[in-house]
């Protein structure tokens, strides 16, 4: 956390969306809406013009997103997260997030750990923002004998 400062940003590995990984999310959740799991309605009936993946879907793939600044950091806990959905995901799509930090603090009432403010956007393959928000971390602290 003491390595983060404000505007520090990290970018993360890719990850493609697969017809399995929207199929087995519509199980998981429940969510088996048409314009994730049929291409023919979809195509008749919504403005997107083919099906798309859950953007519930896509965020949780983000969380999951490679990157160093994660890999080194000790997150305790998600405290929050915020997700605007703002194009749509197709299957075959690969999408990749960049976290920017807005904020690191150390918490008043535990100085072991802090909390950290990042904002996110995950873009498809071709660059566009799919999704655009921020995430609230808890993480431990280094040892006060090594900050």
């Amino acid at each position: 956390m003491e390595d983060l400062p404000a505007g520090t940003t990290f970018g993360t590995a890719g990850r493609t969306v697969t017809e399995a990984d929207i199929v087995t999310f519509a199980g998981l959740s429940g969510d088996y809406a048409p314009m994730h799991v049929d291409d023919a309605w979809s195509r008749a009936n919504h403005p997107f013009g083919s099906r798309f993946a859950h953007g519930m879907l896509v965020a949780s793939m983000s969380y999951a997103l490679r990157t160093p600044m994660l890999d080194h950091l000790h997150v305790v806990a998600w405290l929050q997260t915020t997700r605007r959905f703002v194009a749509p995901v197709r299957p075959g799509d690969t999408v990749t997030a960049t976290w920017t930090i807005a904020e690191a603090r150390e918490r008043a009432s535990d100085h072991r750990t802090g909390v950290v403010t990042a904002d996110i956007e995950v873009r498809n393959q071709d660059g566009v923002v799919v999704q655009q928000g921020s995430d609230v971390w808890l993480v431990e602290r280094r040892p006060e004998e090594d900050r």
